[in-house]
């Protein structure tokens, strides 16, 4: 069980949350629903309470399939959602016809923090925060996030919300020791600055900071053939993660996510979980802490990926992709 001092804020919301959260954009209704459910239990046994969906994944799925969990265990937890402003919804009653539909799937009352999915609208971050600011007065949303959002759209996004003495909650980006552009342009010195949680989605950089062997070596080899190769930087990263977690007796993957939880008090890693055994790792990454010479050896290696790369999650881009042509074909129905 994690300890109090393990909790973190989401922003000036006052909504506090396990410095580890969950990511559901793997979670469909229909095809591992009990192996997920065993799996959302053991990290609220664990004492992780906060849980991330969003409209667009799994068209649904997600959604419902996290409503289903808190149907069958009634113990509180944070629940996150997220509203994809797509360029066919353009009026007030599209964004509140799409927050009714999350609470419907999810099966409550009131969404504990909602964000706009990301900054590529029609409408202004003004507007749409306008409309965030409504859902809150309409009791439907407790805290405002904003995702993918860069610093400039954060500023633009908080002062908007300071209108009706509303907070920015939380900013969720793609973060990650593969995946270090937040710390080079201006995100998380913006999240320390306004008071921001940064949400850290893909934390595990869709596994590619899981595996126990050095990548394209076989098992125990740092190189192929008879002569040894210089490493490529992503396996010197690999090699320092691996040696620092057989020194202690855990995981690369744990390692990886300590490193985030050292790197800064506003952030929040959200890797999935789609069984006990994913869960317990997870939240196994809670309960030791890197060492100062530790950290700093990881930060070392990562440091070719501070710069910023451009790449965007395919994963998001399908789902997002998806979910609007889905939404169009059912408008000309």
């Amino acid at each position: 069980m994690i300890q109090e001092n393990q909790y973190r804020s989401l922003g000036a919301s006052g909504i506090k949350v396990s410095s580890l959260g969950t990511g559901t954009n793997r979670w469909a209704q229909g095809k591992n629903d009990e192996a997920v459910f065993q799996a959302y239990q053991s990290l609220v046994d664990a004492g992780v309470n906060f849980f991330d969906t969003a409209e667009v994944y799994n068209g649904g799925k997600s959604e419902r399939l996290l409503g289903a969990c808190l149907q069958r265990d009634h113990r509180p937890v944070v629940i996150a959602s997220k509203f994809a402003p797509l360029p066919t919804r353009l009026r007030r009653r599209q964004f509140m016809n799409a927050l009714d539909a999350s609470l419907s799937r999810l099966g409550v009352l009131t969404i504990d923090l909602y964000y706009i999915h990301f900054p590529y609208s029609l409408l202004s971050i003004e507007t749409l925060m306008d409309l965030m600011a409504q859902a809150v007065e309409a009791g439907k949303v407790r805290a405002v996030g904003v995702s993918n959002f860069n610093a400039k759209q954060m500023h633009r996004a908080a002062t908007r919300l300071g209108r009706y003495h509303i907070p920015l909650a939380a900013n969720q980006v793609r973060y990650n020791l593969l995946q270090r552009q937040p710390e080079e342009n201006g995100v998380l010195d913006t999240c320390r600055e306004l008071n921001v949680a940064l949400v850290a989605y893909r934390p595990l950089e869709g596994g590619r900071l899981k595996s126990n062997t050095v990548p394209g070596a076989p098992s125990g080899s740092p190189s192929t053939g008879g002569e040894a190769k210089a490493a490529s930087k992503e396996e010197v990263l690999q090699q320092t993660l691996e040696a620092i977690a057989q020194q202690r007796g855990n995981s690369v993957s744990q390692v990886a996510l300590n490193w985030l939880l050292r790197r800064d008090e506003h952030v929040i890693p959200i890797p999935g979980a789609t069984s006990v055994r994913h869960a317990s790792e997870n939240a196994g990454t809670l309960s030791w802490e890197l060492s100062n010479d530790e950290f700093a050896a990881i930060d070392q290696a990562s440091s070719p990926w501070k710069q910023y790369t451009g790449r965007a999650s395919r994963k998001f881009l399908k789902d997002v992709v998806n979910f609007g042509v889905k939404r169009w074909f059912q408008g000309r129905s």
